[in-house]
């Protein structure tokens, strides 16, 4: 074991680092809180998570793909030209809504028709922004001609609104929150855009879900909106570098799974977080997490030390597969390894008697008992199990009947000095 955890740490993957760095939006912001509560679930398993300020979506895929942070959240349809081969998603973590306000006597029921005004499409960085381009495109509407695209979004963007300073805003995210939202829906003169091509857009912008808001949903009394309304929204995505440690992956999809499951007006509970690929390839090690869950060493022992057994796993295991068959065999090997020390004391004593059969000289025959005197005493001395003394005893009184061969063969020697007779 000791020799598996010493190969685990210096040959196989190595430990989960302690700090990991995420792109968390601007201050305020909803992914700024996304990536806050993340940080205190990560520290229970002692990784310090460090949050950096960023734009927004296109900002934070800029910073994922230049290596200055390890994880980001990244609203889905928000790409950029080449050095994504290595970002993996970790699934679907939430819906962020289009809401379009716009002032107008007449309904829209295309964006087409705010070709030649004011509209409000939120900073540079933003997915806001970045989905408001994409969306406005697709009518037709494009930056450097009579529309004008303000970068102002948020509450600037309603307050512009409301003050005739814009015509149009697009909020999505921290920008659409609820109390802006009812705040315009309760302002006189001011629409909420209802996507009646919803299917279509959805076709066309695979990124893009379509929701339907229902009568009342932001305030029942007064019967905020008044009637069903169709909504386009992104989702958002947890990305990551290719060579994200698996424990961390499994740990990041835990916080997930504990920040994003709860239900809300426009998701219902345990809808997310969800392993749906979009825009980046699902990382395998997230799919298996959300296919199997915990591995069964989280489940029982704290992180570092449940990462360390799986590790050492990694070793202990091939180990296993080789040396119990290998076990099995034991007791045959070591066996056969008793008796071939005793079968080859047999050998040398055949030789020794069939040297007794030849004439030899008295010095001959003293070097013939010594070395069998020193066969038995290496019998003797040697540590033989007690399963085996049975053939040691029996190598001994071989070794005896040799000796008693060579003495009989000196008795029987004839004296040379006895004369012939005829």
């Amino acid at each position: 074991m000791a020799l598996a955890v010493f190969a685990t740490e210096h040959f196989i993957r190595p430990a989960p680092p302690h700090k990991l760095t995420m792109a968390g939006g601007p201050e305020g912001s909803n992914f700024r809180t996304v990536a806050e509560k993340y940080q205190k679930i990560l520290a229970r398993s002692d990784i310090a998570l460090e949050i950096v300020p960023s734009r927004g979506s296109a900002n934070n895929l800029d910073l994922l793909v230049d290596r200055q942070v390890d994880i980001a959240l990244v609203q889905s349809g928000v790409t950029r030209e080449g050095g994504t081969d290595d970002l993996r998603s970790l699934g679907t973590m939430f819906r962020q809504p289009v809401s379009i306000f716009y002032r107008s006597d007449k309904l829209f029921t295309r964006l087409s028709e705010m070709a030649g005004m004011r509209i409000a499409i939120g900073r540079p960085g933003s997915g806001n922004r970045f989905l408001a381009l994409a969306l406005l495109k697709g009518n037709g509407i494009e930056p450097g001609g009579k529309t004008q695209l303000l970068d102002i979004e948020g509450e600037a963007a309603s307050a512009a609104l409301t003050k005739h300073e814009v015509d149009a805003i697009f909020l999505s995210g921290d920008s659409a929150s609820i109390r802006t939202v009812r705040q315009l829906m309760r302002a006189e003169g001011i629409r909420l855009f209802d996507f009646v091509q919803g299917e279509a857009y959805e076709r066309r912008f695979r990124y893009l879900n379509r929701l339907q808001l229902p009568a009342g949903a932001f305030d029942l009394g007064a019967n905020l909106p008044e009637k069903p309304i169709t909504m386009m929204a992104p989702t958002v995505e947890l990305l990551a570098h290719a060579d994200l440690h698996p424990a961390l992956s499994d740990l990041l999809v835990e916080a997930a799974q504990e920040v994003h499951s709860r239900s809300s007006l426009m998701q219902n509970p345990r809808e997310f977080p969800h392993p749906i690929e979009h825009d980046y390839p699902m990382s395998d090690d997230a799919a298996r997490y959300y296919k199997s869950g915990k591995g069964l060493a989280y489940r029982f022992l704290p992180f570092w030390l449940a990462s360390l057994v799986n590790r050492a796993a990694v070793i202990l295991v091939p180990m296993l597969v080789v040396l119990i068959p290998a076990l099995r065999f034991a007791p045959d090997i070591y066996g056969w390894r008793i008796n071939r020390r005793i079968y080859k004391r047999y050998g040398e004593l055949m030789a020794l008697e069939r040297a007794t059969l030849e004439p030899m000289t008295p010095e001959q025959r003293t070097a013939l008992l010594q070395r069998l005197a020193e066969i038995e005493k290496s019998m003797i001395n040697a540590k033989v199990p007690g399963a085996y003394a049975d053939q040691s005893y029996i190598l001994r009184r071989h070794i005896q009947f040799v000796r008693e061969g060579l003495v009989s063969a000196e008795a029987r020697k004839p004296d040379d000095t006895t004369p012939v007779t005829g």
